[in-house]
């Protein structure tokens, strides 16, 4: 276990003084994730906001107080998931990650992955959604568990996209029922089938 947690910190530490994009020019801490290493669920969003590049901690502004609130409902506690986001610094404005962004951050999150080994990764946005479903639509996909390459994926839209546009809401709530079932043995995964090209038109 200590030397899991030596390899995450050793990660938070290169995300410190990473230069690998513009982005780290611009902000007031790198936001490298948060949660311990054994956690059985890592929710993985999009990119730090304001109030996360003011802490350097993932989801402590209004999206971050909705996501407790959805974990509460769902008997999850915070405590013992790991969460995390694409990129690890702020874009401006709170702008959609841009592509050199997201491949300049892959690797962090793809090591952090490998170590933390997480049951269960649950994607919050289309850009967290893209890494396992590429080509998806996030409405025709969220809140069903796939499994890609061996690894238990469940997307979802991004809490503040609920906040953004309170029609999601509802939508954003049951999917967490969903993941409790999931949790619970009520809910299974299917094995991902891409949907065909004709349909992968765009990410909505």
């Amino acid at each position: 276990m200590k030397s899991r947690e030596a390899a995450l910190e050793a990660i938070n530490q290169e995300i410190a003084h990473c230069t690998r994009c513009p982005l780290h020019a611009g902000r007031t801490y790198p936001v490298p994730g948060a949660g311990p290493v054994a956690a059985e669920i890592m929710f993985v969003g999009e990119a730090p906001g304001f109030y996360e590049d003011q802490k350097g901690m993932p989801f402590v502004g209004r999206s971050g107080q909705f996501l407790d609130e959805l974990l509460a409902g769902a008997k999850i506690d915070r405590q013992k998931v790991f969460v995390s986001n694409v990129i690890k610094c702020r874009p401006p404005g709170n702008r959609d990650p841009q592509p050199a962004e997201v491949e300049a951050c892959r690797g962090y999150l793809e090591r952090q992955i490998a170590i933390i080994q997480p049951e269960i990764i649950v994607t919050l946005g289309r850009h967290s959604m893209a890494r396992a479903f590429p080509s998806e639509k996030i409405s025709l996909v969220h809140g069903q568990p796939r499994r890609v390459a061996g690894q238990l994926y469940f997307p979802m839209y991004h809490p503040a996209a609920a906040l953004h546009r309170p029609s999601l809401r509802e939508a954003v709530e049951e999917d967490f029922r969903r993941l409790r079932a999931l949790l619970d043995g009520q809910l299974t995964a299917q094995e991902y089938q891409p949907a065909p090209k004709s349909e992968q038109l765009s990410f909505f």
